[in-house]
């Protein structure tokens, strides 16, 4: 097969999520709903808005994850009181676990994947893929 970068990366990225796809079971979540919880408790409460920009997906979706994430006991939503319109997004003991567990099965996963790179070399292909995706983005430097 041709070893072109767009295979290369879908092949990635797909062996990625099939080795953490039985933790989304372990800890009640699913396909999509991490990355909000991790937003969260790195950022603290925000809105739906928020958080449709910064994953880069359309409102409904977000509003979709959120109320299956307020069923599951993982977030809760308050007034924001400074736009009564808005409601303000945090985490909720539960999706504090929840996210630090993730993040663990996600270090397990990078030191797997990046089993034998030095640490100039894991820097630099950070670098990489950031940049690739600010050029995809058409972003200026110093953005992500």
């Amino acid at each position: 097969m041709e070893r072109t970068f767009h295979m290369l990366l879908y092949r990635a990225f797909h062996a990625q999520r099939s080795y953490l796809r039985p933790c989304l079971g372990e800890i009640g979540l699913v396909v999509g709903q991490p990355k909000l919880i991790t937003y969260l408790a790195c950022h603290g409460p925000c809105g739906q808005r928020e958080l449709a920009e910064y994953f880069e997906v359309d409102s409904a979706a977000v509003s979709r994850m959120v109320d299956s994430l307020e069923k599951g006991g993982f977030i809760t939503r308050r007034p924001n009181e400074e736009n009564r319109r808005c409601n303000s997004i945090e985490l909720t003991e539960k999706g504090h676990r929840a996210d630090e567990t993730w993040r663990e099965r996600c270090r397990e996963m990078e030191e797997l994947m990046l089993d034998g790179f030095s640490a100039e070399e894991r820097e630099r292909f950070a670098g990489y893929l950031s940049r690739a995706y600010r050029n995809l983005r058409g972003q200026k430097e110093g953005v992500l």
